[in-house]
């Protein structure tokens, strides 16, 4: 969920004459063309739901659909209108932010060995792709998420799912990625890739997700 107030795009509007604005969001288009503001909700690439809140002064609005708009007018006093747009209404509308925004994030996900820190050998064939991806993106950003099955104590999963993400980060700084751009996180067993009962021992939520931005 992401919360806006647009104080600061009708000032930019007002003093600049710029067509497109001024701040440029993860998901999110905003531009102040012939209004006080513009906020535009685009797609998660990875397809899942994502919400805006937009403010201004006592008034709020609420966009959750891909392409959907709020305008704040000025006619009188400011109002926010929501409009369903198309994607090539928007692409047309902000094809200069298109043309600047970053490409989207990519996400591998790699699998380990029961019990440990070991990747499987299959998993390994993937690091060449990932490096690659790393390098190609200019201040590109690493993150990896460490993840367990339910087998064993919560505390210890936690523990393990750390270590897997940071056994993975090293593995990616031995092959030449600055260790400024790695951050390594871990999940234990709350978010599992295959929903299992507790103490069940599941090769596919034994895992690190590895999200290139």
């Amino acid at each position: 969920m992401i919360r806006i107030t647009l104080k600061t795009l009708r000032f930019a509007h007002a003093n600049s004459g710029f067509k497109f604005a001024c701040i440029s969001l993860v998901g999110v288009l905003v531009g102040c063309a012939n209004r006080a503001g513009q906020v535009v909700l685009l797609p998660q690439a990875d397809g899942s739901s994502s919400a805006v809140i937009v403010t201004v002064g006592a008034q709020q609005q609420k966009i959750d659909k891909p392409f959907a708009s709020i305008t704040v007018t000025t006619k009188q006093s400011a109002a926010l209108e929501i409009e369903q747009l198309t994607e090539a209404e928007v692409k047309k509308e902000f094809k200069t932010l298109y043309k600047i925004a970053p490409p989207a994030p990519l996400k591998f996900i790699l699998y380990f060995e029961k019990g440990g820190t070991e990747l499987t050998q299959e998993s390994l064939t993937y690091l060449p792709e990932i490096l690659k991806d790393v390098n190609q993106r200019l201040g590109s950003e690493v993150l990896v998420i460490g993840h367990t099955d339910t087998d064993g104590a919560a505390e210890a999963n936690d523990a393990l799912s750390l270590k897997r993400a940071k056994a993975v980060s090293k593995l990616l700084v031995d092959k030449g990625v600055s260790e400024n751009k790695i951050e390594p996180v871990g999940r234990g067993e709350r978010e599992l890739l295959i929903p299992t009962a507790d103490e069940v021992a599941e090769a596919k939520n034994r895992r690190v997700e590895i999200v290139v931005r």
